[in-house]
């Protein structure tokens, strides 16, 4: 297993490192038969005004499957902590959902309810601003997937969306956890409906 740790605005000294690697290898320890490689980001906030500001990121590359967590915390260890323990939870949800299948046969992953026309405004009364600048780039191959394949994805990178590519349509779709609850996908849609070039999926998960 290949461990990486990189740190932004904090110096990753040998006592980091090795409490990095001690509770990673606790954290992955029944996982090891299918965990290749796992990507370690720690970072200090220099806003002060940042209550959390020690964050740690941890990705975990597994069967072909990339499985995240972050947490941050006001204590870099105390971060490293709690992002362990999350990626624990993530693997296990992980096992049980594939490597256990055969024993979970009967759970259903997702439903597509509906299709709506998306709304000419997505965000609400927030204020849509761009970064000065870009931060950071990141480049990943996008296999053809199912729509209940995607939301296993997204329930495993701890993000708010997740993109793919549909294996129905071969079209990038974006699966994105909707703020009143479930899930939900953008598409493209060949033509103009209402002005809008776009449409949405409702979709309801039975996974806890």
């Amino acid at each position: 297993m290949k461990l990486l740790i990189q740190g932004n605005n904090i110096a990753v000294t040998d006592p980091i490192r090795k409490y990095v690697q001690q509770k990673l290898e606790k954290a992955v320890k029944h996982f090891q038969h299918i965990t290749t490689k796992i990507d370690v980001h720690l970072s200090v906030a220099r806003n002060l005004r940042i209550s959390d500001k020690h964050k740690a990121e941890v990705t975990v590359y597994a069967n072909g499957t990339v499985i995240r967590a972050q947490e941050g915390s006001e204590n870099l260890y105390a971060s490293i902590d709690l992002v362990s323990d999350k990626i624990a939870r993530q693997l296990r949800k992980y096992k049980e959902k594939h490597l256990d299948k055969k024993t979970h046969s009967q759970t259903k992953t997702g439903e597509i309810v509906e299709d709506l026309t998306i709304e000419a405004n997505l965000i609400g009364e927030r204020i849509a601003e761009l970064p000065p600048e870009v931060v950071r780039s990141k480049y990943f191959p996008m296999e053809p997937m199912t729509v209940e394949s995607a939301l296993e994805q997204l329930q495993l990178v701890d993000h708010d969306f997740y993109v793919f590519r549909n294996i129905a349509t071969n079209e990038i779709n974006v699966i994105y956890v909707r703020n009143h609850g479930g899930y939900g996908v953008i598409q493209p849609r060949n033509g103009n409906v209402n002005g809008n070039a776009q449409s949405v999926q409702s979709v309801t998960s039975t996974v806890a």
